[in-house]
């Protein structure tokens, strides 16, 4: 019986640390996993398939653009133009902060973007914020901020 009760115990003991071991994602994952989808999505260099990220309702001021973006007609204009401009435009993401308030986030950091320029690599760093509201269980862009990163102080 003692025996029997040692064994049931280290099975127990076992299969609570494996559960307490499996990772369950919270929002700030869930922001995350969402900043990283629209890295993809953006590089596939099709305005159709990155609008969907964004809220009805959503404004981009984009690197690019010396105005405000309001709807998704002028969103959509945005990136074909910068898709253009950028042939076989990437990001990547470094430094990331993000913080959840409710259904709403906001994620603020630095990325680079780079693309093909006349047969050379370029790159382009810039600093970012995003601003998403939860709808549902996606989390969609509703302020989305860049510009182009500036040269250190001297």
């Amino acid at each position: 019986m003692n025996r029997r009760f040692n064994s049931l115990w280290i099975i127990l003991l076992l299969s609570s640390s494996l559960v307490a071991s499996i990772a369950v994602a919270g929002p700030k994952e869930d922001v995350s996993a969402a900043t990283a989808k629209w890295a993809a999505t953006l590089g596939e260099d099709n305005p159709d398939t990155i609008l969907p990220l964004y809220a009805p309702d959503a404004v981009l001021w984009g690197t690019l653009s010396p105005t405000v973006r309001s709807d998704h007609a002028a969103l959509r204009d945005y990136f074909v133009r910068a898709f253009a401009a950028l042939p076989g435009l990437k990001v990547t993401f470094g430094e990331q902060l993000v913080r959840v308030y409710g259904n709403a986030a906001v994620n603020t950091g630095y990325y680079t973007f780079s693309y093909g320029k006349d047969g050379e690599k370029k790159t382009l760093p810039a600093r970012y914020s995003f601003t998403f509201v939860r709808s549902g269980n996606t989390w969609l862009i509703v302020d989305h901020h860049s510009s182009a990163m500036p040269p250190p102080l001297k």
